[in-house]
C-alpha cells in the first residue's frame, strides 16, 4: 500500500477527486487538500522522492495543504461572511 501513495498519479487522481469534492461542499473544505494533493503529485513527478519515507510524504502533504487551505480562505472565503444589520427601513420615510 506504501508504493501506492509514492506514486505521482494517485497524488493528481486524489487532487482531482478533492477539486470535484469542493464543487458540492459549501465553502472551502476541500480545496487545501486538492492544491495539496497536486502540489505533492507534481513533485514526486519530478523525481522528488522525500527521502523515501511515507512520514514525510505525508508531513509535506498536510504541511502545504493547511497553508493552501489558509491561504485560499483568506483570499476568497473570508470576505463578506460577517451578517449584515440594517437599523432602519427602506419603507419609513
Amino acid at each position: 500500500m506504501a508504493e501506492f501513495f509514492t506514486t505521482w498519479w494517485a497524488w493528481l487522481a486524489l487532487a482531482v477527486v478533492l477539486a470535484i469534492l469542493e464543487l458540492f461542499a459549501p465553502g472551502f473544505i476541500f480545496v487545501g487538500f486538492a492544491i495539496g494533493a497536486a502540489i505533492t503529485g507534481v513533485l514526486l513527478a519530478l523525481g522528488i522522492s522525500f527521502g523515501g519515507s511515507l512520514a514525510w510524504l505525508a508531513l509535506f502533504f498536510a504541511v502545504v495543504s493547511v497553508v493552501a487551505w489558509v491561504v485560499c480562505y483568506k483570499t476568497f472565503g473570508g470576505k463578506g461572511r460577517q451578517v449584515q444589520t440594517f437599523d432602519e427601513d427602506i419603507n419609513e420615510g
